[in-house]
């Protein structure tokens, strides 16, 4: 099927891309013509972005990386002509800053990624045991607090090992996140490398920028906080030190269990320090590579790397509520963030469970134009506009409110975070998708959808690609048995965080049925909105009111199964119409 172009503003590609996507589209052809081995196959697809899903066929889910979440206004148009011409009319904003089209055939993904290339996107490693989309801070370039703006470091990392014949086989995915400052909006510490900007002092007065590198962090059904591996990273040594990092898991990574084979399983086997040791070793030696990407990179040397400018003054909390005040003023309270020190002015545009439409991808492209703003993704499933000045913000909220993504709440209880789950994703058991919308609702009925200062993420395994480990209310999806049948459940969590080069993944508070969930969120945001004391963080209410065992305890009257004759749809699952059954297909690797 060829699709007619000339409303876009395509470039022409370059050789070597062009090269590889016609290698692409052979291989699929030889593919479909039964000359390529199946397990073979997928591993060319998943290098290329492409991953399968649960629908089988011809069904595929195309994952666009958008490294640290930056997008121009013809990428917003392609992705808006890829999601009505491939894919069902929308696009979904992943956690790791990607964006991915579903339900796109196999015979035109190879014509997908021509378009997309021709406007500076690939999805070249978006899948596969390759290093994965290089997120970072969002707010990076407009934050008050930031020590260095790490915008184009992430964009050095990208370049360093995007198509490198060093990251195409590795053991198993390698993710690297940067963030510009302690306060770790870019979540670097649950990655294999989280790139954080700090200073040091020296001997004459001054003070040094640079990075404390931490390593061997991960999410998924077994997570590892990620570990220091020494004091200070110099920005000279810093691209060298992430590939030291990257080599020593290529070298000792674990090859014959999938299960085992990310970093944070190296400190399991050989220990910390030694595998401290081992990267210092591998940094050292690396100078003598013929392509050692020491120094100050081009993107760095180029653009600068200078913070938005610092302050010392706490920024405002976002408040506890936002009753009684009109549309806009909501919209500005909760969704405004302002650089005290420089005068920045960043908003949010809210994205309903991180999907975006085609009309949404268009009227943000005007937005960008009329308004000369930047955008980039969030991870947590949004857009901020950044680059705003103060008269601009009445306008914008009738334009984001004229595309429905005004909704005072971005980044509040009833921006709810959620994986793919069972719509499409192969090792999902639960629709976390519907779940996510049944929470958003019933926070909105009870009055509770604006409370600040607290976060629910699903995760429709326990894979965590929804990242259930590290939010305030956490859920993983299960199979449950009851009355002789499999229903829909979810173990809850409570009191994950992650900030201040610190983290603590949520613990067990209690089991609830899927169509159970979301009256436990609800009591849990009800008891913390109404307990809290001014300034009070869900983790200290938390820690007062018996911690997550004892906040749990409180819920045990949720897990209960009502017969299949007096509540049939405890039975079936969200946005389904039969009895609730768990497929799992084979991994691809989908986080």
């Amino acid at each position: 099927m060829s699709i007619d172009v000339t409303s876009l503003r395509v470039r022409p590609l370059e050789p070597e891309i062009e090269a590889e996507l016609d290698r692409f589209q052979e291989g699929v052809r030889k593919y479909l013509a039964g000359e390529i081995d199946e397990d073979a196959f997928r591993v060319f697809r998943l290098n290329q972005g492409i991953y399968g899903q649960r629908q089988g066929g011809h069904n595929q889910m195309l994952r666009v990386k958008i490294p640290y979440g930056r997008v121009e206004p013809d990428q917003l148009e392609m992705m808006a002509y890829i999601a009505e011409n491939f894919s069902r009319g929308w696009g979904h904003l992943t956690t790791r800053q990607n964006v991915q089209f579903h339900f796109v055939e196999l015979e035109q993904t190879a014509e997908a990624l021509r378009l997309l290339a021709s406007v500076g996107m690939t999805s070249r490693e978006a899948c596969g045991d390759t290093v994965r989309n290089v997120a970072g801070c969002h707010l990076a370039g407009a934050c008050p607090y930031e020590v260095l703006d790490i915008s184009p470091w992430a964009e050095a990392a990208k370049d360093l090992f995007l198509r490198n014949p060093i990251a195409q086989r590795l053991p198993r995915k390698f993710k690297i996140n940067f963030s510009g400052c302690a306060t770790d909006c870019g979540q670097a510490m649950f990655n294999d490398v989280g790139v954080i900007a700090v200073s040091r002092p020296l001997p004459d007065g001054s003070v040094e920028p640079g990075f404390r590198v931490f390593m061997a962090g991960g999410l998924g059904a077994n997570p590892h906080p990620a570990q220091a591996l020494e004091e200070f990273t110099s920005r000279d040594d810093l691209l060298p030190t992430i590939e030291a990092i990257l080599r020593v898991q290529d070298h000792h990574g674990n090859r014959d269990n999938k299960l085992r084979a990310r970093l944070k399983w190296l400190v399991d086997t050989m220990g910390i320090d030694e595998l401290r040791e081992r990267i210092i070793k591998e940094r050292k030696f690396l100078i003598a590579s013929s392509s050692y990407p020491g120094g100050i990179p081009a993107p760095v040397a180029e653009h600068g790397d200078a913070p938005a400018g610092m302050s010392t003054t706490p920024a405002d909390g976002v408040p506890v509520e936002l009753k009684g005040l009109d549309p806009y003023n909501k919209w500005e309270l909760a969704n405004v963030v302002r650089g005290r020190a420089n005068g920045t002015v960043s908003a949010y545009a809210y994205c309903r469970l991180g999907d975006i439409t085609t009309a949404q991808f268009r009227g943000l492209v005007a937005v960008q134009q009329d308004f000369g703003v930047e955008v980039r993704i969030t991870n947590r499933q949004n857009f901020v506009l950044r680059g705003l000045t103060e008269d601009q913000l009445p306008e914008l909220h009738e334009r984001l409110a004229a595309l429905d993504m005004a909704e005072a709440g971005a980044e509040l209880a009833r921006d709810v975070v959620a994986c793919p789950g069972a719509d499409t994703c192969n090792l999902a058991v639960t629709q976390s998708r519907g779940l996510a919308a049944d929470i958003g609702r019933a926070l909105d009925e009870a009055g509770l959808a604006e409370v600040g200062g607290v976060r629910v993420n699903i995760s429709g395994c326990t894979n965590s690609c929804g990242q259930h480990h590290i939010s305030d209310i956490g859920f993983c999806g299960l199979e449950r048995r009851a009355h002789g049948r499999s229903a829909p459940g979810y173990q809850m969590f409570l009191g994950g965080r992650v900030g201040q080069m610190e983290i603590a993944f949520g613990e067990k508070a209690s089991k609830v049925p899927a169509k159970a969930a979301a009256q436990a969120v609800v009591r849990v945001v009800d008891r913390f909105a109404n307990e809290r004391s001014a300034g009070e963080t869900f983790t200290d209410w938390l820690g007062r009111s018996g911690g997550a065992k004892g906040v749990g305890d409180g819920l045990k009257d949720l897990d209960e199964f009502p017969t299949p004759d007096d509540a049939p749809d405890f039975y079936v699952d969200f946005d389904e119409t039969g009895p609730y059954e768990a497929q799992v297909g084979d991994s691809e690797c989908a986080t």
